[in-house]
């Protein structure tokens, strides 16, 4: 097995490797924006079809961790009506997925990380438990498409309810099903998961030193500072997506 993708160079695996590390290491430090601003570097250099599976696999092992630490504080009610409708709403995304240029795809993208970065944050939301259902069904439909809807989940998920410590861990396992059947979804689809396989492993392994070291290594730094850096760059990033989809 290759250890590298046809699709890269050394120095752009390397890139990726790198990448992986600091966006974990933002999130760690800062709070926001790791998941999203890794989502947007590579969609500015790789094809979205390449993009939004690997993406997804990477986020899966993030959160699967992140599951497994806390799955004692899992509220297992909530992920079961959860997965549920998520596996509705990856089989209805699949259909469309097959229809949409890579154009679209990059437009899509383009435009949700401009929203995701200057509009309003949802505020958390008390719903039934039997809502959560479509709340997969809307989130993991969306997925399909633009990768990062880990904040858009937890907007469903009401710290005051649950506590800080069941909502992480409800969260990280809500997404962890989530990831999961996107892959499975891009994997029958027809994306070849095999030769980035050793790439995704090391990036997974990355991560999850910057997250450990996020925190000791970023502390000193002003988080508001970093925060409008993140708005400018993603801002920037986006821009460019737009413009490949708009001259391609």
């Amino acid at each position: 097995m290759e250890l590298i993708p046809p699709e890269l160079s050394m120095l752009s695996a390397t890139g990726l490797v790198a990448l992986s590390f600091f966006t974990s290491m933002l999130t760690a430090a800062i709070g926001i924006g790791g998941g999203l601003l890794m989502l947007t570097v590579m969609a500015s250099f790789l094809p979205p079809i390449v993009v939004l599976p690997v993406h997804g696999v990477i986020q899966l092992g993030s959160n699967g961790g992140r599951m497994a630490l806390m799955c004692r504080h899992v509220d297992w009610r909530i992920w079961w009506f959860f997965a549920i409708g998520s596996i509705l709403g990856v089989i209805l995304a699949g259909q469309v997925f097959i229809n949409l240029s890579l154009e679209l795809l990059r437009a899509v993208l383009g435009l949700f990380v401009l929203y995701a970065v200057w509009t309003p944050k949802l505020k958390p939301s008390n719903i039934a438990l039997k809502g959560y259902t479509l709340v997969g069904v809307g989130t993991a439909f969306i997925t399909m498409f633009i990768g990062a809807t880990g904040p858009l989940v937890s907007s469903f998920l009401s710290p005051q309810k649950l506590g800080r410590e069941r909502m992480v861990a409800t969260l990280a396992a809500c997404m962890t099903i989530q990831h999961g059947l996107k892959g499975v979804a891009f994997g029958v689809i027809g994306f070849h998961f095999q030769p980035w396989i050793p790439l995704i492993t090391v990036m997974i392994a990355t991560g999850f030193l910057g997250t450990l070291l996020g925190r000791r290594i970023l502390k000193g730094l002003p988080e508001r500072l970093f925060s409008h850096l993140l708005r400018v760059v993603l801002t920037i990033l986006a821009g460019r997506l737009l413009y490949l989809a708009i001259t391609a």
